[in-house]
């Protein structure tokens, strides 16, 4: 790759353009990873914009939530660690958020998720009592905003409660607030998740992110029961060819600027 590479000279337009900001406005830190998969270079921009610590939550729009250990040290050390933060993030958030793609690795997880309507939100099978002890709200006035910041909290708190157990460990796990950021457009939700699916790769943990155990690529091409949405995904790249297509090796993982995200 050389110093006249296009994409390297994007990189460096949109770094410059982005520090030239300040600090008042976009808190951040810039880290340039260059991963060759088989002929591809794939860039990843890795920055933390200060929207995404404060975003609202509102029915019917998509997020990327993301977020990592507080020292960056690994949040996962075993098979059961996993399958523990799945099977919470399912009691805890499956009845208030609708997921399409996840990704669980080392120090830091990613999810692209969708806010149902309100009617099925505050009727769903999650159980709100603790919302409603610690807000002291009747139910018609509790914010999507809130349910849905709270059930993420009460996620994480089990998690590290059991982890800090576990590990002989004491002190806070994840980061707050944890990150989340708006998904307004059908090309970025499909940048989007490819850009999850391939974060394994990314960070060089393996070679092939198809291989990748803990992450949703496998499960939306299996025709076995899943809480993700399966069927609305391929739907969104229109069959399961055009969605393995999207994933293969001579694809690069392609950012619009005005989506920044911080591993």
């Amino acid at each position: 790759m050389g110093a006249d590479d296009p994409d390297l000279t994007t990189f460096k337009k949109l770094s410059n353009l982005l520090c030239g900001k300040g600090h008042r406005q976009i808190e951040m830190a810039l880290t340039i990873k260059v991963v060759k998969c088989d002929t591809v270079f794939i860039f990843s921009f890795i920055m933390s914009l200060t929207a995404h610590y404060y975003t609202k939550f509102e029915s019917g729009n998509f997020y990327h939530v993301y977020n990592r250990s507080v020292d960056r040290k690994p949040m996962f050390k075993s098979e059961d660690n996993y399958r523990f933060f799945l099977k919470q993030y399912d009691h805890y958030l499956s009845g208030v958020v609708d997921t399409y793609a996840y990704c669980l690795l080392g120090n830091h997880f990613h999810l692209l998720v969708r806010v149902p309507d309100i009617p099925d939100l505050t009727t769903g099978p999650t159980d709100l009592s603790t919302f409603q002890k610690l807000t002291n709200q009747p139910d018609g006035e509790k914010s999507v905003h809130q349910v849905v910041s709270h059930q993420f909290r009460k996620l994480f708190q089990s998690y590290a409660q059991a982890f800090n157990k576990q590990q002989d460990r004491t002190g806070t796990l994840f980061q707050t607030p944890f990150k989340r950021a708006l998904v307004d457009s059908d090309k970025y939700f499909a940048q989007l998740v490819h850009y999850i699916h391939a974060n394994p790769q990314l960070h060089g943990l393996i070679d092939d992110f198809r291989d990748w155990k803990w992450s949703s690529y496998g499960s939306i091409l299996l025709d076995k029961p899943t809480k993700i949405k399966r069927q609305e995904v391929l739907n969104w790249f229109g069959t399961i060819e055009r969605y393995k297509e999207s994933h293969g090796p001579d694809q690069k993982v392609i950012y619009n600027p005005k989506y920044i995200f911080e591993d």
